[in-house]
């Protein structure tokens, strides 16, 4: 669990409680795409899987998640964003997600094109393309 008053994992600058915790916790929604987007590199950050399937379409929503707690999420650079704005109802961010594994030292860079839409006020992650 990430204490409210460190840094978000999103690197938005702002401590976790103001920026990505509200919205893990259903207190507000994410406005845009790449707040949603943010929101998910948090969850990943702090192993949250109940919110990384709740923000998942429910046509594209795997069953379970099996997330890996020795992979340390570092840095989350947003590269490009399409659409996806307050007032849109599908986006798209790119992103790259740097990430070291704590038992092995093994260190990687995830970097995706995602979709999202929005439904009945709140943005829901689609699926996403690897590049590389």
């Amino acid at each position: 669990m990430i204490d409210d008053g460190a840094r978000c994992p999103c690197l938005s600058g702002l401590a976790f409680g103001e920026c990505c915790a509200p919205v893990h916790r259903g207190q507000r929604p994410a406005a845009t795409a790449e707040a949603l987007m943010r929101s998910r590199y948090s969850a990943f950050a702090a192993g949250d899987d109940a919110w990384l399937r709740a923000s998942w379409h429910p046509s594209t929503r795997p069953a379970t998640l099996d997330l890996d707690d020795d992979v340390v999420w570092r840095r989350l650079d947003i590269l490009a964003t399409r659409a996806g704005g307050p007032f849109d109802d599908a986006g798209e961010v790119e992103f790259a997600a740097a990430w070291r594994h704590a038992a092995t030292g093994e260190r990687g860079r995830l970097h995706e094109v995602s979709r999202f839409i929005r439904e009945h006020g709140h943005w829901l992650y689609v699926d996403g393309d690897l590049l590389p």
